[in-house]
């Protein structure tokens, strides 16, 4: 039986595709998802795959493959890295140097430099992920030194529901930041992305200076 949410997802994907500004990249977020729907996404013309687990993605990762590129945008436990490295294209939720470390051993092992991401908690707010605003540098600086990632910018997570332009000054924070770190020129890292904004807030975050944002109710309707 074909699923009927199937041609919603393929419209909701082209529309959007449409509406982003230039230089905007369009994450899937594509929790709970089966892969036959991530996979229409992907028909629609999505480039990018963000998975929240590690499992999840593998099952969906043998479905599509390598005709998109994967990114983890969920909370990553210690004991899951190895396989996180073997499959993600970019890791967006570093928030530890401890995490680093890891990342950094198992992809040395695996022979590549895995492309990382800073999570912001900007709204330094005790339920969420993410290294405070004012750590960031040093964090920033710990992984300029680990030979086997590539620090690729920021990521931060906007409020999941009420008014959007209360997520504002959050991402305006973490734009400066972002800012910040360009300007350092640290050694060995490549500060271009900066992740911001969900289906609620995407819009604010793009007025911010959002380079990427990660959408998964606005192309696959509301979880089950």
């Amino acid at each position: 039986m074909i699923d009927p949410i199937l041609e919603i997802i393929k419209e909701n994907v082209r529309q959007l595709l449409a509406e982003l500004p230039p230089g905007v990249e369009l994450v899937a977020a594509a929790k709970q998802q089966s892969p036959e729907r991530v996979l229409a996404a992907v028909e629609a013309g999505i480039k990018i795959i963000g998975e929240n687990y590690v499992q999840e993605a593998a099952a969906a990762f043998q479905f599509i493959g390598r005709r998109v590129q994967w990114s983890f945008i969920g909370h990553l436990q210690k004991n899951k890295v190895k396989k996180a490295v073997e499959i993600f294209d970019l890791i967006e939720t570093v928030d530890s140097l401890e995490l680093a470390e890891e990342i950094n051993k198992r992809a040395a092992v695996a022979g590549r430099v895995m492309p990382v991401l800073i999570e912001v908690n900007s709204g330094c707010e005790p339920q969420k992920f993410g290294v405070l605003p004012d750590r960031v540098e040093e964090l920033a600086r710990a992984i300029a030194g680990l030979p086997h990632l590539k620090l690729r910018g920021l990521m931060t997570m906007g409020p999941f529901e009420g008014d959007p332009e209360e997520a504002r000054p959050y991402f305006r924070l973490t734009r400066q930041l972002f800012e910040q770190l360009q300007g350092l020129s640290l050694p060995g890292t490549d500060i271009n992305i900066l992740s911001m904004g969900m289906t609620n807030s995407y819009q604010v975050a793009i007025e911010e200076g959002a380079t990427r944002v990660r959408l998964g109710t606005r192309i696959f309707g509301p979880r089950q």
